[in-house]
């Protein structure tokens, strides 16, 4: 096989720990160059610039930054019609990346591939439609996905959810221990919104101990923040997450990938999110689900409660701490939580398969 180049964009922690996964799957003979954060880093990449000018979510988030964002996009494709790959691999952040594009199809001969197919079922089919117009090749997470793009002429690929590669169902052992991890997520602007509602929180069950996973992007202004808090959390870093999570009651978590990794795990959860209001007011109007978390969109119910926009408030959360405070509303959850297996696991890991599609083993 002739050797390949391929620039390779992941624009969130979530994207990134995918894309190394992805990269450590490839032969050694494919040179690399892209986006990515530690763990592309780690698995070889030296990024053009730091992940954390991407890691913006909502309309008027995206807006404040917008001149960032807009240099970030145009140094992207000057890196990419200088590369000159044989493919460009980008992992979620579809609106960061279909800009890039744009501004680089018809300029160099390349075949462009997306992971994460964009939640069209919520948000409505005409974006399948401009989305098959831009990709060459679409990897997705599940097998009901498909059809929506394959209809406008994309050929997708069901490889699994990544997240599942490894995870497995933990057993609730946890009667002497008074543990809660908060998860105020990723992303600055979430956890900007979300880390004062949660010291709230904390400060209402003083007898529980409390944790934040950290990551690169936020670790430095968490650790600033709790500095002064009468209650204070244990920061580890997220590499660690499974074993925190695996250890806890319960966690709070930011609505997002993360929801997916806590299912797969059986444990019980309350998902949370807070946006700008104009955000959350468009959200209303054009969102076609009832649900944020992707167990309960495919389990059509509510198994994790969510708490989004104006109801992430912190009265709210303790009111939902206290009902998991509950031994049996915890057993029903990770009943219900387990109905859904079978929906996560693959024979192979994703990114093994995206990498022998690429690779045309």
């Amino acid at each position: 096989m002739k050797s390949l180049k391929i620039f390779i964009i992941a624009g969130e922690v979530s994207g990134d720990i995918l894309g190394e996964k992805i990269m450590r799957a490839m032969p050694q003979n494919i040179e690399f160059a892209g986006i990515g954060g530690q763990h592309m880093i780690r698995a070889g990449l030296s990024p053009v610039f730091p992940i954390s000018d991407l890691a913006v979510m909502g309309v008027f988030e995206v807006l404040a930054n917008v001149k960032t964002l807009t240099r970030r996009i145009n140094e992207t494709a000057d890196e990419i019609i200088k590369f000159q790959p044989d493919i460009v691999l980008t992992i979620d952040s579809p609106s960061f990346v279909k800009r890039v594009i744009k501004k680089v199809r018809g300029r160099i001969k390349t075949k462009f591939y997306h992971v994460v197919a964009p939640q069209v079922w919520a948000w409505g089919e005409n974006r399948a439609k401009k989305f098959a117009k831009i990709f060459d090749k679409l990897y997705a997470f599940f097998d009901f996905e498909k059809p929506y793009f394959e209809k406008y002429g994309l050929s997708v690929i069901a490889v699994g959810h990544p997240i599942a590669d490894g995870l497995k169902p933990i057993k609730e052992n946890k009667k002497n221990k008074k543990n809660i991890v908060f998860v105020p997520g990723s992303r600055m602007s979430e956890v900007r919104k979300l880390l004062p509602i949660f010291k709230q929180v904390m400060e209402n069950f003083k007898d529980y101990k409390f944790s934040i996973p950290v990551v690169e992007t936020t670790k430095k202004y968490i650790e600033q923040e709790i500095k002064n808090w009468s209650v204070r959390p244990i920061l580890i870093p997220a590499s660690k997450r499974y074993d925190l999570y695996a250890d806890a009651n319960m966690v709070v978590a930011a609505s997002g990938t993360i929801s997916v990794e806590l299912a797969i795990m059986h444990i019980p959860a309350i998902i949370v999110y807070k946006m700008n209001p104009l955000t959350e007011f468009l959200a209303r109007i054009f969102l076609k689900i009832k649900w944020a978390s992707l167990v309960n969109i495919l389990m059509n119910k509510t198994i994790y409660p969510e708490l989004l926009g104006r109801a992430a408030t912190a009265e709210n959360i303790i009111r939902e701490v206290n009902k998991l405070k509950n031994p049996a509303a915890r057993q029903r959850m990770i009943a219900e939580l387990s109905k859904a297996d079978k929906i996560w696991h693959r024979a192979r890991p994703a990114a093994e398969l995206i990498a022998k599609d690429i690779i045309g083993e």
